[in-house]
């Protein structure tokens, strides 16, 4: 299962935001998933407006979303491992997120958190990884992206 220094996991659910960070946690993820031939699964969910049925088909027909998917895989395949996606819709991106981690019984969830400050100057973390690291059953890894020089 490689050396005792490289973290263990048997399957990742890897969270696609469609954001800066998707690239870094995929890599990342990949490099350490394929020491280990562990699992990763990632998963992109689309959120559904209130007004709308949570029944239709809003993320098959969403060409971005399907382009997250796309780099995501491709991503994956640079480091030579081959990553499942997953397309999700759902009213909470947090809460569809955790409900994949549980229903795959993975044992560690990845997020990427981009570096964004709310009007005022105050670091946003937004409301989906709070969710998840209250919510998530297993580990859960949130990888920052790197402070821009210019608010250093």
């Amino acid at each position: 299962m490689g050396d005792s220094s490289t973290p263990q996991f048997r399957r990742a659910v890897v969270a696609l935001s469609g954001g800066r960070t998707d690239r870094q946690i995929v890599s990342l993820a990949s490099e350490i998933a394929k020491a280990g031939h562990a699992e990763l699964v990632g998963v992109h969910v689309v959120e559904i407006d209130w007004t709308l049925p949570l029944d239709a088909d809003v993320a098959g027909r969403d060409e971005a979303a399907q382009r997250v998917l796309d780099i995501a895989e491709a991503t994956a395949e640079a480091s030579r491992f081959k990553l499942e996606t997953v397309l999700l819709q759902a009213r909470d991106v947090g809460a569809a997120i955790v409900d994949e981690a549980i229903e795959r019984s993975a044992d560690l969830l990845i997020c990427g958190l981009p570096f964004r400050r709310r009007f005022g100057g105050e670091f946003a973390v937004g409301r989906t990884i709070p969710y998840i690291l209250k919510n998530a059953p297993c580990a859960v890894w949130v990888i920052r992206e790197a402070m821009p020089e210019e608010q250093a």
